[in-house]
Order: C-alpha cells, then sequence, then structure tokens
C-alpha cells in the first residue's frame, strides 16, 4: 500500500475491512466486560447465603449493595476525565487490576462494615473500566458498525453476570459464598497482566498529542499496513472542542441538551436494572421459588439481556437511535406490568423475565452507545464516563428503592407494576433528545 501524505484519523477505518488488530481489541474489550459483569452482579447473588451465613435482616444488605454501586458512580466520574488526559489503555488496565485486588479482600471480609467499604472500593474499579472500554472500543470500530460494536462488548457484561447466577450456585453450594469473590479477584487480576502485553491505545487519542507521532504511526499501520509514515500529516474531521478532559465541555452549546437527556436516560435504565439485579434473586424466594428456582429466574434476566445488547447495536446502526432506544425502554415498561399481573411461578416467570431482560439490559446498552456516538474525541472518554456515572447514581437509588420496598413488605407485583414509572419518564427524555438532535459545525483540526 502506497503511503498517504495526509489521514484522517476519524475516518480512516471506515472504508476498510476490520483488521485483526480491530478485532482483538474488540475480544479484549468483551473479556473485560465479562470480568466486570460477573464482579458487579455477584454481591446479588450471594445475597441469600450471606442471609443465612450471617443471621442478618434482608433490609440488613441495603448498604453493602448501595456502596459497591457509589464505588461504580465514583470510579465512573473520576476515570473518564484521566482517561482523556492520560490515555483509555492505562485507565482500563488500572481499573481492572484495581477491582480484581478488592473483589479478593472483600472474600475474607468478617462482617457487614469491612464487607460494605471493600464493595465500594471494589466498584470504584468496576465503575472505571467498563466506560473507559466502550470509549475505546468506539474509536477503533468503524462508523458502520460503531453501534453494534459498542453494544456487543456490553454482551460480555450480562453474559459474566449471566455465569455468576449459574455458577454461583454450585459454588456457594460446594465451597461457600467467598468461593464466588475469590473467583472474582484472581481471575480479572490474572487478566490485567495479559492486558499489558496485548491491549492497544486508541488512535484518535494518540493523534492528540504531537509528540506521540511515531507511536500513531505505528498503531495507523496496523490497522492499514503501510497507510503512514513519518512524513504523513494526521488530522481529524470529526467536531473539535476547546476543553478536553473537562466535564463542563459537556455543557458548551449544541452539547447541554443531549448531556442531560443521557442522564436521564441511563439513570432510569440503571434504576430498572440494578433494582432487580440487587433484589429479584430474594423477591423470587419470597413469592415461593426455592433458592436454585430464584438464582435461575436472576440469570435469564442476564441471558435476556445477552440477546437484547446484540440485537440493540444491529438496530442502532440501521435506524435512527433516539427511536430504537425509546421504542426499547417502553416495551420494557409494558412487560414489567405484564409480569406484575401473573402469579408468579417458574412456568410464567421464565420465558417473562427472559423478555424483560432483553428489554432493559438493550436500553442501557444502547445509551452507552448513544453517549459515545454524541461526543468528540476529546471529551468522548468524559462523555460516556459521566452518562455512566449519574446511570449509576440511579443503580444506587435502585438497591435502595428495592431495600425499602423490601423493609415496608411489597409483594413481587407491587415491585413490577413501579417499573413503569422510570421507563416512561426515559422514553420522554429520549423523545427530547431526539427533537433537538445536535447539529453543531464540523471543525478541523491539523497535527
Amino acid at each position: 500500500m502506497t503511503t498517504s501524505k495526509r489521514v484522517d484519523v476519524s475516518t480512516f477505518m471506515d472504508s476498510r475491512k476490520m483488521s485483526p488488530r480491530q478485532w482483538l481489541v474488540l475480544l479484549l474489550a468483551f473479556l473485560i466486560l465479562i470480568f466486570d459483569g460477573f464482579d458487579t452482579t455477584s454481591i446479588g447473588f450471594i445475597a441469600p447465603a450471606l442471609i443465612d451465613d450471617w443471621g442478618l435482616q434482608r433490609q440488613e444488605l441495603g448498604p453493602v449493595m448501595m456502596s459497591g454501586l457509589l464505588g461504580l458512580a465514583f470510579g465512573s466520574l473520576t476515570a473518564g476525565p484521566l482517561a482523556d488526559r492520560f490515555g483509555r489503555r492505562f485507565v482500563i488496565i488500572g481499573s481492572v487490576l484495581f477491582f480484581g485486588i478488592w473483589s479478593l479482600a472483600s472474600a475474607y471480609s468478617t462482617g457487614i462494615i469491612s464487607l460494605t467499604v471493600l464493595r465500594f472500593l471494589t466498584g470504584v474499579g468496576l465503575g472505571a473500566s467498563m466506560p473507559n472500554t466502550a470509549t475505546l472500543i468506539s474509536e477503533f470500530a468503524p462508523k458502520r458498525h460503531r453501534s453494534h460494536m459498542v453494544t456487543f462488548i456490553y454482551c460480555g457484561f450480562t453474559l459474566g453476570a449471566a455465569l455468576g447466577g449459574l455458577g454461583s450456585e454450585a459454588m456457594i453450594e460446594h465451597f461457600g459464598w467467598r468461593s464466588v469473590l475469590i473467583a472474582g479477584g484472581v481471575l480479572p487480576i490474572a487478566f490485567a497482566l495479559l492486558l499489558v502485553l496485548t491491549l492497544p491505545e486508541s488512535i484518535r487519542f494518540l493523534a492528540q498529542n504531537g509528540a506521540m507521532k511515531a507511536h500513531l504511526i505505528e498503531a495507523v499501520n496496523k490497522i492499514a499496513p503501510g497507510l503512514a509514515n513519518h512524513e504523513t500529516q494526521f488530522y481529524s474531521s470529526e467536531q473539535t472542542v476547546k476543553s478536553s478532559g473537562k466535564v463542563s465541555a459537556l455543557f458548551a452549546p449544541g452539547f447541554r441538551l443531549g448531556t442531560c437527556m443521557i442522564w436521564v436516560t441511563l439513570f432510569m435504565g440503571l434504576l430498572t436494572m440494578y433494582l432487580l439485579s440487587s433484589w429479584l434473586p430474594l423477591l423470587s424466594r419470597d413469592a415461593g421459588l426455592t433458592m436454585g428456582q430464584a438464582a435461575i429466574i436472576g440469570s435469564l434476566l442476564q441471558l435476556g439481556g445477552l440477546v437484547g445488547n446484540f440485537a440493540v447495536g444491529m438496530k442502532m446502526d440501521h435506524w435512527d437511535h433516539h427511536k430504537v432506544i425509546g421504542l426499547t425502554m417502553f416495551c420494557g415498561g409494558a412487560c414489567a406490568v405484564l409480569i406484575a399481573m401473573q402469579q408468579p411461578t417458574m412456568l410464567v416467570l421464565s420465558p417473562l423475565i427472559l423478555l424483560l431482560g432483553y428489554f432493559i439490559n438493550g436500553v442501557n446498552t444502547g445509551s452507552y452507545a448513544l453517549s459515545a456516538a454524541f461526543y468528540p474525541t476529546q471529551i468522548r472518554a468524559t462523555g460516556v464516563c459521566w452518562a455512566t456515572g449519574i446511570g449509576r447514581l440511579g443503580a444506587i437509588s435502585g438497591a435502595g428503592i428495592g431495600a425499602l420496598m423490601l423493609a415496608a413488605q411489597w409483594n413481587f407485583s407491587q415491585v413490577f407494576m413501579f417499573l413503569a414509572v422510570p421507563s416512561l419518564l426515559g422514553v420522554a427524555a429520549l423523545w427530547m433528545k431526539g427533537r433537538k438532535q445536535h447539529a453543531a459545525p464540523v471543525q478541523v483540526q491539523a497535527h
């Protein structure tokens, strides 16, 4: 291939087939989110065993549930600006190592207080890894597959969560609940060491710093061999902003409304998801199912999400993003109401929970893809991470609301009927953003 004198780092991958380098990044990102999903939801699956082992009341687990989610929010909010300044690779590897270490430490908790603190620290690493991994994928993906690839890696999250549900029952039965947390620590630590050797940095990030030109040339040529040399001028045709890595840039003209509406959508979507992820096994057991059946129901929620994550990205690459996510969110609310009207038996719940997982997981992963597409490179990690962090506040609210519902003796049907409310609010936010779709003029920068 003849070297090119000018390379647009934001579009040069769009007209090419996926290179081995891009497939490698996609695989590594998928594996990162498998570990992320396993560790994030593990506390929900060990909750019944914790209650029995420590003699707790159900609502006493509320602080543990919420501390992990608070850590997720804190990790998301702090990691975005760091990734926009120091690189996606550095933050991703550090966060995987961080949550692995603290998950391992959580296995040796001696009571609610120590477990609450250690789950917060685990959550910090988990909160940093997921949105930055999505950012990295969006910057390695060709435009025609971008939404699909971003949402595909979230299949890794739901797969990890589903494996947690399916594997935790056997692990708890044979080795005790601590074994689930040990597995959630040792495996990510080993994988972080592999990432040091294999995970590349974002080409778009490298292009922002002239001092990294040699690394940029090497990275470009690994995607498109022979395309660039030291005489090549790199530039970006995407919109640029002045305040790289600053949260205030998310509220610049043209971004303000979109930022707020993405936040509302993710807040409502994660409220719904984490209320169910945190409390569905206990709700199912209280409704008359066995502990084993309750674990299966929790896994079905995640397995439905696995399909939903895969499908929503394909739809977004072909149709309007806002309509796809909005319709998915509306259907999730309708499905929750339908579940509330049924007698909670294994035969009835299994297909409906699978369908509900399809919708509510699809909403959240679609919203991550929406935010990755909405922001330019200079603030993409900040935008995606802050959207995720604000969404985590919804997750914290969901876990807390679930604890209050259980303390107030809400039954299975009442909890599911409530889930229609956040769904409708999220649909309204997407409708508002869709009407005011950002259309600022593009500025071109040369490097």
